[in-house]
C-alpha cells in the first residue's frame, strides 16, 4: 500500500473515533458544577451528596440527583442521645467522648469548656478561633476528654 492510502485510513479511523466537539461544549467546568452545588448546599447535603461526588456527576454530563432550586428531601433523624452522628458526612464513626453537635457536647460536660477537635489533626480549638467546627474532620469535645483522646491544645491559642 501507498502511504497517502495508509494515512488516509488512519485519519478516518480517527474521526470515526473522536468524540464530538458539541460533547465537549457541552461539558460543565469544574466552577460552574461547584456553584451549583454551593447554590443548593443544603438540600445536597440532606441528600447525602458530597460535594467531589457532584462535580464529578454534573463534570460527566449525567444530570445530578439534585437540582438547583428542588426542595430538600425530609432530614434524616437525629441520633438518639449518646450515639452522635458522624459530622460533615464522614465515613469513620465518632470515638467515645466525641459529639456531632454543641448542644449534645454541652449536655455530657455542662461544667467543662467544650472544644473542637480536629480528629486528623489531634489538635483541639477553643470557641471564637477560625478552626472552631471549621475543619474537615473533626468532632465537639469536653476539654477533660481530649487528652485520653490524645487530642491536645493548638499552641497559638489561650483558654477563654
Amino acid at each position: 500500500m501507498k502511504t497517502s492510502s495508509i494515512a488516509a485510513i488512519f485519519g478516518m479511523i480517527l474521526v470515526a473515533t473522536a468524540p464530538s466537539t458539541s460533547a465537549f461544549a457541552q461539558q460543565k467546568s469544574v466552577a460552574a458544577c461547584r456553584a451549583e452545588w454551593r447554590a443548593n448546599k443544603a438540600a445536597n447535603q440532606a441528600a447525602g451528596k458530597t460535594e467531589k461526588a457532584f462535580v464529578a456527576e454534573c463534570r460527566s454530563g449525567a444530570a445530578p440527583t439534585i437540582k438547583p432550586g428542588a426542595a430538600a428531601p425530609a432530614p434524616r433523624a437525629a441520633a438518639p442521645q449518646g450515639q452522635p452522628a458522624p459530622t460533615r458526612g464522614a465515613a469513620r464513626s465518632m470515638a467515645a467522648g466525641e459529639f456531632s453537635t454543641e448542644a449534645q457536647a454541652k449536655a455530657h460536660c455542662p461544667s467543662d469548656t467544650v472544644v473542637w477537635a480536629n480528629t486528623a489533626s489531634k489538635i483541639y480549638h477553643f470557641s471564637g478561633h477560625r478552626s472552631y467546627s471549621n475543619t474537615k474532620a473533626g468532632a465537639y469535645m469536653c476539654e477533660k476528654d481530649t487528652a485520653a483522646a490524645g487530642i491536645r491544645a493548638a499552641k497559638n491559642e489561650k483558654h477563654p
